[in-house]
């Protein structure tokens, strides 16, 4: 069967899109954002096809779009819609596929389900992106314990930043799972840009060797 991996992280903003971008672009995967909270900017799938250089037919439709740019429970009753976390079904491709959550794990979906909940259906391995300063190890640690309970299984971690070679190590370590890579901060982001830093900075046979 072909490549699948769900893209988590410790918080929203710490770079997420990019990385799956990247990693689309590596693998020559198709993308998957099931939901997307705000309309009005960029949406993710628009950024990943952007940076990505996805065709348009790797981009695979959201479940759900939402207008309010808030946690999805939020902008889904803002919006009057009812999310129903037991729709997502993944979706059949016959390329690699690269699923991206919104913010991080315990982001609730409805006012009782969270990401994680979803994600411990699928079961398939998670990429947990972290960022790599000030305060990321306690996130990132607590981020595996939730993985970890909900017996979801874990390809790695991505760092996002500047190098701090112990707090990834220390990660790492405690972690009990592997550094898959860092992924510098980029100036001026270009798809050029990101491409070369993702040869640069990760193995993509890491990637290519986990198979669901």
């Amino acid at each position: 069967m072909s490549l699948r991996f769900v893209v988590t992280a410790t918080d929203t903003g710490v770079g997420k899109t990019v990385f799956s971008a990247g990693l689309a672009d590596a693998l020559g995967a198709c993308y998957w954002k099931p939901i997307q909270a705000g309309l009005d900017e960029e949406t993710d799938s628009e950024t990943v096809r952007r940076l990505g250089r996805l065709p348009p037919q790797h981009i695979l439709p959201e479940a759900w779009r939402l207008k309010t740019p808030a946690s999805p429970h939020l902008a889904a009753d803002i919006d009057g819609l009812a999310l129903r976390p037991e729709a997502l079904h993944l979706p059949k491709t016959t390329s690699p596929l690269i699923i991206e959550g919104a913010g991080g794990l315990l982001v609730p979906l409805t006012r009782r389900e969270v990401f994680a909940d979803v994600f411990a259906r699928w079961r398939l391995p998670i990429i947990l992106c972290a960022r790599t300063g000030l305060g990321t190890i306690n996130h990132t640690l607590l981020s595996l314990e939730a993985i970890r309970r909900r017996q979801i299984p874990v390809l790695g971690i991505a760092f996002i930043g500047d190098a701090q070679p112990d707090t990834q190590q220390i990660i790492a370590e405690m972690g009990g799972v592997p550094s898959l890579g860092r992924l510098p901060r980029l100036d001026p982001l270009t798809p050029d840009a990101l491409r070369e830093s993702f040869r640069r900075h990760f193995d993509v046979s890491q990637f290519q060797e986990r198979c669901v």
